[in-house]
């Protein structure tokens, strides 16, 4: 992860199509065209795993349906707690198989549609239910030097309790962070880099113009009269945090692909 701080590789969010949409095959001709794009491009795809705990295909699957290209350092898989063992396993499987090193692991968004790891599942007995830091351990135990993990990290917590998580994902064996939407300079933030100086940090930068989304992100009202320019912001990022490496989600392929490479300072 350092060599992608160091190379100004971004990372950019591609959300997989949801499995009950209405026009899958248009959906899937869209995910392919976006991962081709990011891979021609040499950044890293970031595939999210149900995200906002809505039912979608797995990008390990997609990958496979698809017969899409794999460069390992350009490939990162968001994988959470919300699986059975069989699914998680085949998951895991499938990464290894194919050279998919780099996973996100977080706890997630659940729904009732959604199942969940037990404790059982993972060998674990000592905590009522799976979080990220169990999920960790559990793929640090049984695939030892196979995968690059990392987490997330949300400034918009309580900072104690977020700092304490943080150090247990750490001791579980996260190699990397990707922090919440940033779009501005964060106290938190800059106190997450001036404790773990050795570990590569991502900050988020939040590409879309609907507010009200980035409110739910970050936790607090954002008015929807607020002046927001995504581009701008991004170029703020770089200047305000020049160490880190940038996560764009909900990037607009058709009006904002062509203007981030311009971006990194």
């Amino acid at each position: 992860m350092i060599h992608h701080i160091r190379n100004k590789i971004y990372h950019v969010e591609v959300l997989p199509p949801k499995q009950d949409s209405e026009k899958l095959e248009k959906d899937l001709e869209i995910f392919s065209n976006k991962y081709r794009r990011v891979m021609d491009s040499s950044y890293c795809v970031c595939i999210t795993d149900n995200a906002m705990g809505l039912l979608s295909f797995q990008g390990t699957e997609i990958i496979e349906e698809l017969d899409l290209p794999i460069i390992p350092e350009q490939v990162m898989i968001h994988l959470n707690t919300f699986h059975t063992k069989n699914d998680l396993d085949n998951i895991l499987n499938i990464c290894k198989t194919k050279g998919i090193r780099y996973l996100l692991i977080i706890t997630g968004d659940g729904s009732e549609r959604l199942p969940k790891l037990h404790p059982s599942d993972i060998s674990t007995t000592d905590v009522e239910s799976v979080t990220s830091v169990e999920l960790l351990k559990h793929i640090n135990r049984e695939y030892p030097d196979t995968f690059v993990l990392g987490v997330a990290f949300n400034p918009y917590e309580p900072e104690d309790h977020e700092f304490e998580k943080m150090e247990r994902k750490i001791k579980a064996g996260a190699a990397f962070i990707i922090t919440q939407p940033l779009i501005e300079r964060n106290d938190v933030v800059d106190r997450l880099l001036e404790k773990y100086p050795g570990i590569p940090i991502i900050v988020e930068a939040w590409m879309s113009k609907k507010l009200h989304l980035l409110s739910e992100a970050v936790g607090y009202e954002i008015p929807e009269n607020t002046e927001f320019d995504p581009i701008s912001t991004l170029k703020m990022l770089h200047k305000l945090y020049p160490e880190c490496g940038v996560y764009l989600s909900l990037l607009g392929f058709k009006t904002q692909y062509d203007l981030i490479k311009d971006t990194w300072v």
